[in-house]
């Protein structure tokens, strides 16, 4: 900080120094937003490749149920005694244990 105060006082402007702030925001956001998003992008993509028959599952609609038949992009739940509903992979939030959902990992 002081050096740029030092820099601006005597007239001199480096062009890195004013780029420096930009840099720093773009390293901050990736850092704060960015990253953590990829990590639950992958988390998610592993959860539900693991999916399988018999997986207690709640969806991104509130529904919870048991998967019956995995396909390649959607799956069968069955939700109450002789209703199954198909839906797509994408909306599996997590599977579900005695304690609630558990989000991928």
């Amino acid at each position: 900080m002081i050096l740029l105060l030092i820099g601006q006082a005597s007239g001199q402007s480096n062009p890195i120094m004013s780029l420096l702030p930009l840099v720093l925001i773009f390293v901050v956001f990736y850092f704060l937003l960015i990253l953590p998003q990829q990590r639950k992008q992958k988390q998610h993509r592993q959860l539900l490749s693991e999916l399988q028959k018999g997986d207690r599952v709640a969806t991104s609609s509130g529904i919870h149920g048991t998967i019956v038949n995995v396909k390649d992009d959607a799956v069968t739940l069955l939700i109450a005694d002789g209703v199954k509903v198909e839906m797509d992979k994408g909306h599996i939030v997590g599977k579900l244990n005695a304690g609630g959902i558990q989000p991928g990992r």
